[in-house]
């Protein structure tokens, strides 16, 4: 923070006892020996006191009706803390979080006030379920990123890992995002949310290049209609989830409470300046050569306080489309970084063939089809030994 910047509070808040020059309660100005005996200097003091006061609720109007001054109202940690939306946990999680907040939502940005494309307050939900959170509270919240057109992924996971609301005794909430799109059947997409109470829409359009707003949305929605959750996940429709041993793994007493990030790691990943890639980022979205450690996207977990620390970081970090590598940034511009999973080999991206056994002991695996999510989760699921 500027020097400038840290100096505002000050000057907005007034000044001291000392420095307001203001007589004690009990001696009049106008009746005060001083000024008795030094009437010209007392008229100069009363006159200077008076164009001070003006001068101060001038500048306290001006700054509370400029559209920006939330924006540079100090990014500090003290910032989040006064800004940070207030966890009220269930008592049975009393332990997961340290500090006492409100349920205020964040200040929403002013109208016409754009701090980049990115920027989840840039979009408004047009489809909610913000009450989700209010009738319970969970220990863990599954965010899945899907197309709208996609109603296959979204039931395959339904009938599969999507649908434990009670796992290792604590409550898993399971929910969709989606953007908007031209193909989508907005009628069809309504009746399901109504069936299903599980669908999470917003206004930005819903494209590969796009997934960098759809997590930041993501984001938002934790935040602002679920902070009493201890843990979210971020993951993809195309996942095999052992709910079981995730929730096992977050359990665990030496998983931290705050700050914490975990999934499958990526070190010292270059970023691809190949324009026939699918992960290329120019150098003018992202200059550096390469990435800071980050988490992959197909499902990374993160401590619930982080949503909006994320929400509020985005504003100073430049957009670019690899999602995962912008919560990385995201993460170093806090001061923060990922953590390792206390078994890496759970956190699996692509395995050769189906085996009942090894899926018994990975937290995500990545599958082709929801046809393959059913058939894998229905024979997994089967009585029996696993190994």
């Amino acid at each position: 923070m500027s020097a400038s910047s840290a100096a505002l509070p000050r000057l907005l808040g007034g000044f001291s006892s000392e420095e307001r020059l203001v007589p004690p309660a009990d001696e009049s100005p106008l009746k005060s020996t001083h000024c008795q005996k030094k009437p010209k200097f007392c008229c100069w003091f009363l006159v200077l006191f008076f164009l001070l006061v003006v001068f101060w609720c001038c500048v306290v109007s001006w700054w509370e009706n400029f559209p920006l001054h939330k924006h540079y109202d100090g990014f500090s940690n003290q910032c989040y803390k006064d800004k940070e939306p207030v966890f009220q946990v269930n008592q049975k999680h009393s332990g997961m979080l340290t500090e006492t907040h409100t349920t205020t939502e964040p200040p929403t940005v002013q109208p016409g006030i754009r701090y980049h494309q990115a920027y989840p307050r840039n979009y408004q939900f047009v489809m909610d379920n913000r009450d989700v959170c209010k009738s319970r509270t969970p220990f863990l919240v599954l965010m899945v990123p899907v197309a709208p057109h996609n109603v296959a992924a979204r039931d395959a996971i339904r009938q599969t890992w999507g649908k434990e609301s009670v796992v290792q005794g604590e409550v898993v909430l399971t929910l969709f995002m989606l953007g908007l799109s031209n193909d989508a059947d907005t009628e069809k997409i309504k009746q399901e949310n109504e069936q299903h109470h599980d669908l999470i829409q917003s206004s930005f359009m819903d494209t590969y290049l796009n997934l960098t707003i759809k997590t930041l949305v993501i984001m938002d929605w934790l935040a602002t209609r679920c902070p009493t959750a201890a843990y979210a996940m971020k993951v993809d429709s195309d996942m095999f989830l052992n709910i079981d041993n995730l929730v096992m793994m977050l359990q665990k007493p030496g998983i931290p409470k705050l700050n914490y990030l975990t999934g499958m790691l990526m070190w010292d990943r270059p970023v691809i300046r190949s324009k026939d890639s699918k992960w290329y980022v120019p150098e003018e979205m992202y200059p550096d050569p390469q990435y800071p450690t980050y988490t992959l996207g197909m499902g990374y977990v993160f401590s619930n306080d982080l949503p909006w620390k994320f929400v509020v970081v985005s504003k100073y970090i430049k957009p670019f489309n690899i999602e995962d590598a912008y919560i990385g940034m995201c993460m170093k511009k806090l001061g923060l970084a990922p953590t390792s999973p206390p078994d890496p080999s759970q956190f699996k991206a692509y395995n050769s063939k189906y085996n009942r056994c090894e899926y018994s002991k990975i937290i995500t695996y990545i599958l082709g089809t929801s046809e393959e999510l059913k058939k894998t989760w229905n024979d997994y699921k089967k009585p029996g030994l696993h190994c």
